[in-house]
């Protein structure tokens, strides 16, 4: 795993191993980054369920303004510190050790992008879809990497589906406010 380009461009990344983890593959990372990448510029990236932190790594590598990274397992919070070191991004980073429900209850700031990846299948995605709207601004877009099988609601709140993309088993699901369709 590596960060694809911008200021850290090519440096390798930590991850984690084990059955439980499931990195976003290189593929669909780039697919991710092609769809946002003239929204990137000077924007605040949320990475929900960050595991490595690779993709808001690869969002401050691309010029993000800030990354906030939120996981609550500790193996996963100190392979994002040490990606983050490896990559001279921390002091754009914020590294919150908590469970994505928690921190979203607690939440302060909205966002310009949200990436969500969470394990599949455990009503995990649907609960933080939920509330996510609420710490989103306007023009942002919230991303969402999913099962094949997994039925995501086509609104939430003011956001609605622009698109689906598939990547085999894959799908991203991009919703913008109701104004961008």
């Amino acid at each position: 795993m590596r960060v694809i380009t911008g200021t850290a461009g090519g440096k390798r990344l930590e991850t984690l191993s084990g059955s439980d983890v499931r990195p976003t593959t290189d593929m669909v990372k780039e697919a991710v980054f092609s769809i946002i990448q003239f929204d990137i510029e000077g924007r605040c990236f949320l990475d929900l369920f960050a595991g490595s932190g690779q993709m808001g790594i690869e969002a401050l590598s691309r010029g993000a303004k800030k990354a906030v990274l939120v996981d609550n397992s500790k193996a996963s919070l100190a392979v994002i510190r040490k990606n983050l070191e490896i990559t001279g991004l921390s002091d754009k980073a914020e590294v919150v050790p908590t469970d994505s429900l928690s921190f979203l209850k607690s939440c302060d700031e909205c966002f310009d992008i949200a990436y969500l990846d969470p394990p599949y299948r455990k009503g995990f995605l649907q609960r933080a879809l939920d509330i996510m709207p609420v710490f989103m601004n306007k023009s942002g877009r919230i991303i969402c990497e999913h099962p094949r099988d997994e039925e995501l609601p086509e609104r939430i709140g003011d956001f609605a589906v622009k698109k689906h993309y598939k990547y085999g088993k894959i799908i991203l699901t991009i919703y913008v406010h109701e104004d961008f369709l």
